[in-house]
């Protein structure tokens, strides 16, 4: 396969979801075929030597990630949402995003204790919905073995604040700017 452009499939939109912020957004990547494709073959080779039991994606776009890994590695797939959302017993944890405050939930049965856990989302900028989805997935006793993301915003440093948690993260794209 020639290499693939990605980046030329990712849209920009300034000033949002606030002013000051360029938001990098992957629909016209999971819209074209080619580029969806490309994304979900780069990722699952990664990923797929791992051997994890379950994958856990992180609301929203996250989810698309997620379900693609799911079908392909033949895994379940756990959902992490925004508080409110998810019916039954929940664990929630409560962080610091990049515009403010926010709550994750997790369903309490959602994981079996000892099974090791992909997290999958589309972005990565400053960490916290990430550690925080970890720690989720901690408390019901599991272990993450790897971050997946399409795109890495490296000025913001998350990815460096899960690797310093001593996780393992992947990013596809990676934007310095």
């Amino acid at each position: 396969m020639n290499e693939f452009n990605l980046k030329n499939y990712i849209g920009l939109w300034q000033d949002f979801p606030k002013k000051g912020v360029l938001f990098r957004d992957i629909n016209p990547a999971i819209r074209n075929i080619q580029s969806f494709s490309y994304l979900s073959k780069r990722i699952f080779k990664v990923v797929k030597p791992l051997g994890v039991d379950s994958i856990v994606a992180i609301e929203s776009r996250g989810f698309i990630i997620g379900t693609v890994l799911a079908m392909k590695l033949n895994k379940g797939l756990i959902l992490i949402r925004k508080s409110g959302k998810l019916p039954g017993p929940i664990i929630s944890k409560s962080y610091t995003v990049e515009y403010g405050h926010a709550t994750m939930e997790i369903q309490q049965d959602a994981i079996v204790p000892g099974q090791k856990i992909l997290i999958a989302d589309d972005l990565v900028a400053t960490g916290g919905t990430s550690l925080a989805a970890a720690e989720l997935v901690e408390t019901l006793g599991a272990k993450v073995s790897m971050f997946v993301f399409v795109i890495s915003l490296e000025k913001l440093n998350g990815s460096k604040l899960l690797k310093d948690h001593g996780y393992k993260v992947y990013s596809l794209l990676e934007y310095n700017d």
